[in-house]
């Protein structure tokens, strides 16, 4: 016999909908930094009730993706360049020392993974393929941090890997597409030659352009970020 679902049940589960599809929307930059958010109008676009939409809004403030103010409303969250510093910096210490691992381990399989990948990589560079490449880009790097099997190493990873998503579109181009699969192909070669010390180098400098591209960025377009300007 079937259970019956309960009121409060179906209004986790649209608030947990709602939730996602906003999140979605937020990195990837679908809803802007600083963008308002209606309830009234979020209410018609997802076909709920005030309450889950209310539940989902908080959620995301406790991500750090929205804004609550009582007199004012909700609206999409600013960028924190000091956050988005902080996220790279573990991220660095964390992959250099994957890459450095890697490097002294040279294991075939995952060596062919990663030539694999780079090849769908270079036609997505070649294809102007933005969202394409994004995904590809982070399992690039998935594919290391995975290969050493230390659940709370990849889960703290990901961790910091997350809030960095709507930053890291934010520079994303043609052109800086190509630098990071160049960046790619140049932390394989450490791999694969077993070069510990270049491994790690690659990685940290890879990392190292997204910070200077990013404030470079901020210089520019400061309404963007909650803490420049």
């Amino acid at each position: 016999m079937g259970s019956v679902r309960t009121g409060a049940e179906r209004r986790g589960g649209a608030s947990e909908r709602v939730a996602n599809a906003l999140r979605q929307a937020i990195v990837t930059l679908e809803l802007r930094p600083g963008q308002p958010l209606d309830k009234a109008a979020l209410t018609a676009r997802f076909d709920v009730s005030r309450f889950p939409i209310s539940e989902a809004l908080h959620r995301l403030q406790r991500e750090g993706l929205v804004d609550i103010r009582p007199q004012s409303g909700s609206s999409v969250s600013l960028i924190r360049l000091k956050d988005v510093e902080e996220n790279l910096f573990m991220r660095r210490a964390l992959e250099a020392e994957v890459a450095e691992t890697l490097a002294r381990r040279r294991d075939p399989a995952l060596l062919a993974e990663l030539r694999r990948n780079l090849r769908y990589q270079k036609a997505a560079v070649d294809a102007a393929d933005r969202e394409g490449f994004h995904t590809l880009d982070l399992s690039f790097h998935d594919l290391m941090v995975s290969a050493l099997s230390y659940p709370r190493l990849r889960a703290t990873v990901e961790s910091v890997r997350l809030p960095l998503d709507r930053a890291r579109r934010l520079i994303a181009s043609p052109r800086r597409h190509a630098v990071t699969y160049a960046e790619h192909v140049a932390i394989l070669e450490a791999l694969e030659a077993g070069d510990t010390a270049q491994a790690r180098a690659a990685m940290a400098g890879h990392i190292d352009a997204v910070i200077a591209e990013l404030e470079a960025f901020s210089e520019r377009h400061p309404e963007v970020f909650g803490d420049v300007g």
